[in-house]
């Protein structure tokens, strides 16, 4: 009955157009009355805490860090260098945008941001190429959804936050399956794109010229990773660090940033930021109602059947979170779901850092999936292209992802290897 009174709820709020904070509490206020305990200090309380976290800081560094960088000239020069490497290639512009996207996802974790970069970028050179509209638009939107994999991931903030693990061992941990993610689509993409024209290749004065005016912004993910691997700092310490550099390169060594372009980067970071720590609050109240309630207890119960075969029930958990991904954003899943799911995976004995990752993998593909694909969204916004010929173009690879999950649930070193040796433990 508890069950059936959240999903009720929520499914019903969301169906009507109520966003997901405020479907959260009166998610909360319906177990409150199902419980007989409605008492708004509770909920003011429970929505504080929730909000009250120090490492949820490294969200708005990071999200300025990304809104930096692409008003802030490094963007456009991270672009460039691919460009000069690979761009004459016969569908070059296509692994220029997987590369680019690789490399800007470890800049700012934001995929609706990235991709909204890259294709602003991208999107007229390949139209200029003759390039397909709707396969280019399904490849930048599918390279768009490497961000939340490749740290510094504010996915992986808020589930490291929400399941209570290292969010340290969770960026290290995303490093292998999101340069994975890359090269899976350059192989979609090379069999996609072998009969298209070359061009002419860039000299080497061209490609020492790119790399020498973008190597500042490529330290970048060095000093937050190093950072990590040798512990000088915290994920927040680290979004700080990320701000700081951004900025400090776009006004004094790029010079092309203004007070106007710093004031709007300000105003999207404190929008983003707003927006997900009412979300992560409003989950906190459901998250104690649901302990309260013994949720998880039940769902625990419903799956344990399945703890004896921990890759059994990870594919049946998969194949929950991909229905989900249809319909509800990456961020908005990881609050309801992680706080009935934790339990069971722990009793199960599944790595908890392997399975945060398998997690947003999953729901990161769902970012590019129908009916909703809110990174799809963005890019069919940017490029023009109709959405139902923007799906018909990301369903190649959409595919190969899903395969690559399919490769990391069978063989879960894929993940918890390379994590362990960057570690050190």
């Amino acid at each position: 009955m508890t069950i059936a009174i959240f999903l009720i709820i929520l499914l019903t709020s969301v169906a009507i157009g109520i966003p997901i904070a405020f479907s959260l509490l009166l998610c909360s206020l319906g177990l409150m009355i199902h419980l007989d305990m409605v008492d708004p200090q509770i909920m003011a309380q429970s929505l504080i805490n929730g909000a009250d976290n120090f490492t949820l800081l490294a969200i708005p560094f990071f999200v300025f860090a990304g809104e930096v960088m692409n008003v802030g000239g490094l963007a456009k020069r991270l672009i460039d260098l691919p460009m000069k490497l690979v761009g004459h290639k016969a569908g070059g512009l296509g692994f220029v945008v997987i590369i680019a996207a690789v490399i800007m996802a470890s800049l700012s974790g934001s995929p609706a941001a990235d991709t909204a970069a890259i294709a602003a970028i991208m999107f007229p050179m390949m139209m200029r190429a003759k390039y397909d509209p709707a396969r280019s638009t399904g490849l930048i939107a599918a390279g768009g959804i490497i961000a939340p994999i490749i740290p510094p991931s504010i996915p992986f903030i808020v589930i490291g936050v929400t399941a209570s693990v290292s969010i340290s061992q969770l960026f290290m941990a995303g490093i292998v399956p999101g340069i994975l993610m890359g090269v899976a689509l350059c192989m979609m993409w090379y069999f996609q794109s072998r009969k298209l024209e070359t061009t002419n290749k860039a000299t080497g004065a061209e490609i020492f010229a790119a790399f020498k005016s973008s190597i500042l912004a490529l330290l970048l993910p060095v000093i937050v990773i190093g950072g990590f691997r040798l512990g000088i700092f915290t994920p927040t310490e680290a979004g700080a660090v990320a701000s700081v550099y951004a900025l400090f390169i776009s006004i004094f060594v790029y010079r092309e940033i203004t007070f106007k372009a710093i004031y709007e980067a300000l105003l999207a970071t404190a929008k983003t930021t707003a927006v997900i720590m009412l979300m992560v609050a409003s989950a906190q109240v459901s998250a104690w109602l649901m302990t309260v309630a013994d949720l998880p207890l039940m769902v625990a119960e419903v799956l344990k059947p399945l703890a004896s075969s921990p890759t059994l029930l990870m594919a049946l958990i998969l194949v929950l979170l991909m229905a989900m991904g249809m319909v509800l954003d990456l961020i908005p899943i990881v609050l309801i779901m992680v706080p009935v799911l934790m339990p069971i995976i722990r009793e199960a004995g599944i790595n908890e850092i392997y399975f945060c990752v398998m997690f947003i993998f999953c729901c990161s593909v769902g970012l590019i999936t129908p009916p909703v694909g809110n990174v799809l969204n963005v890019v069919s916004g940017v490029t023009k292209v109709p959405f139902e010929r923007a799906v018909l173009g990301v369903l190649p690879y959409a595919g190969v992802l899903f395969g690559l999950m399919l490769l990391m649930l069978l063989f879960p070193s894929i993940v918890i290897a390379p994590m362990e040796f960057l570690t050190g433990k």
